[in-house]
């Protein structure tokens, strides 16, 4: 894989689980990172520093995803410090499941402000900034394609919405050079979903390949997309689930 020297990159949410995952993979690749977090001060500093001692620079910048203006700030901020923006991950996100006639207008506000509305913000905000050769990237789930049981109706609907945003933007932006494409990632040992969690066992019978994903391997996805080999990939998902949707 060509590396990712001399590239800025900024992954939201990266303070821990996939997000820390992409954070470091990209800058072993040669890319200098910022990574946004909400509460895991301590983790977001744990992995610039593991990023720093690969001599790429780093930068935490604390900034809630559900908050548009803090957002566009994180991306300005990265500009800014950094020089300018190649590679822009929206990876933050987070996961309310409830029985459909529990949830509420709140959660729903709530939702597709952190998982649709904060990678649209984000992704605009970049855009602006992005020459030729950059890319956008964005993490769904693979719940976004096929839901095997009740309590994810809001969830799937804010995955599936970047699906959709995905392609109109790399409409949009194909013609500057910018590619962009989406990730849906299965389950995956993190710790929203940790591999030895209550619901761990029925998620892998449903798995052709009966185990969790390890994050890194998203991380791998994430890095060839970020890289030259993908120049001419965009508007695309990519499903990465051990078979599970097959």
């Amino acid at each position: 894989m060509p590396g990712l020297e001399g590239k800025i990159a900024l992954v939201t949410g990266g303070s821990r689980g996939m997000g820390a995952a992409i954070a470091m993979r990209l800058a072993r690749e040669g890319a200098d990172v910022a990574l946004t977090y909400v509460s895991s001060g301590d983790k977001a500093r744990e992995v610039v520093g593991e990023i720093e001692r690969t001599g790429r620079r780093a930068l935490a910048i604390s900034a809630d995803s559900a908050d548009a203006a803090a957002v566009r700030a994180a991306v300005e901020q990265t500009v800014a410090k950094l020089g300018r923006l190649d590679i822009l991950v929206n990876n933050a996100g987070i996961f309310i499941a409830k029985p459909f006639e529990e949830l509420t207008a709140d959660d729903f506000d709530q939702m597709v402000a952190v998982n649709t509305r904060a990678a649209f913000i984000a992704s605009q905000t970049a855009a602006a900034h992005m020459r030729e050769g950059a890319r956008i990237i964005s993490i769904g789930s693979n719940l976004a394609e096929r839901v095997p049981e009740p309590g994810t109706t809001l969830y799937s609907l804010s995955k599936a919405a970047l699906t959709g945003f995905t392609k109109g933007l790399a409409r949009d932006l194909g013609p500057r050079g910018i590619t962009v494409n989406i990730v849906h990632p299965g389950s995956t040992d993190t710790d929203m979903n940790p591999a030895d969690g209550k619901h761990a066992e029925a998620q892998r019978s449903r798995m052709a390949i009966p185990r969790y994903g390890e994050a890194g391997e998203v991380a791998g996805l994430v890095a060839w997309l970020a890289s030259a080999e993908s120049r001419f990939v965009t508007g695309t998902a990519f499903t990465i689930d051990g078979g599970a949707n097959a």
